[in-house]
């Protein structure tokens, strides 16, 4: 194959993956094409300098646009949070904002991952990975409720509605606190209660179970819970009082999920100065 050919061939790839790692290039082109390693790391060097490609990190690579300057070049932040692990999965309040459901708007994009990793600065934006909670770290679907969406060239893994309402009540710190949790879940109109419960259960956390319990009675009517629903989380929250809040924030306690609410969140203060 003579240099020319290569060169289509390249931008060909670059077309189809707005986001890509050295590994997938050099793959594709020796395997796909018979061109030889060494040729396919010269492409992608060739390219870079050329401002076809950015380098986001050693080894993850996005396309440019035409016409437009590598440093200006935008890339989104969904798709690259897919690429940062061979099996992230965007989660949380990034989550919630794909699915254009979050109350606020951030530059601080989530993901989970089995494995240890760094956070990325890039281009203004902020990627944090989180790992996977321990109960659902070793199982093949990562617990399951993880959804692989077409976007902006690119494909995204996100997690589902369904599940990110738990995960944000499992950890809402990565949720943006109870308000933006509140404010963002309550944008939802429809979820399927029983993955819901599902994965609520897999976690194996009492806490999780009573927070999740006392978020969908209070949206009981909105949300059409059904008493089995409730059932089946009462029947694993704590046999002892626990703080909504890891902070230990005092308030009131509610049954049946023996969990400690604060006033604020009980009241939706914010709702007051909104």
């Amino acid at each position: 194959m003579n240099a020319q050919n290569d060169n289509h061939s390249a931008m060909d790839f670059f077309q189809d993956h707005p986001v890509f790692t050295h590994e997938e290039f050099v793959t594709a082109r020796v395997l796909g094409r018979g061109v030889s390693r060494h040729t396919a790391n010269n492409l992608l060097a060739h390219h870079v300098g050329a401002g076809r490609l950015v380098r986001v990190r050693r080894g993850l690579y996005a396309t440019v646009p035409r016409g437009v300057e590598p440093a200006a070049a935008s890339v989104d932040p969904y798709v690259l949070a897919t690429r940062l692990c061979d099996d992230a999965v965007v989660a949380y309040h990034a989550a919630l904002q794909f699915h254009g459901k979050a109350y606020s708007l951030w530059s601080r994009f989530t993901y989970l991952t089995r494995h240890r990793a760094r956070p990325l600065e890039f281009h203004e934006a902020r990627f944090v990975p989180v790992q996977l909670p321990v109960a659902v770290r070793a199982l093949a679907d990562a617990g399951g409720g993880v959804a692989e969406r077409r976007h902006a060239g690119g494909s995204v893994r996100v997690t589902t509605l369904e599940r990110t309402l738990v995960d944000v009540l499992d950890a809402p710190e990565h949720g943006g606190g109870w308000e933006e949790v509140w404010r963002s879940l309550e944008s939802v109109e429809f979820f399927d209660l029983d993955a819901v419960v599902a994965y609520t259960l897999r976690l194996g956390s009492a806490l999780t179970v009573a927070r999740v319990g006392f978020y969908l009675s209070e949206h009981r009517e909105a949300l059409m819970v059904d008493d089995r629903h409730l059932h089946d989380l009462r029947a694993r929250a704590p046999s002892q009082p626990r703080y909504l809040d890891g902070r230990r924030e005092p308030g009131k306690l509610v049954s049946p999920w023996n969990l400690v609410v604060p006033e604020r969140v009980l009241q939706r203060a914010w709702a007051e100065v909104s």
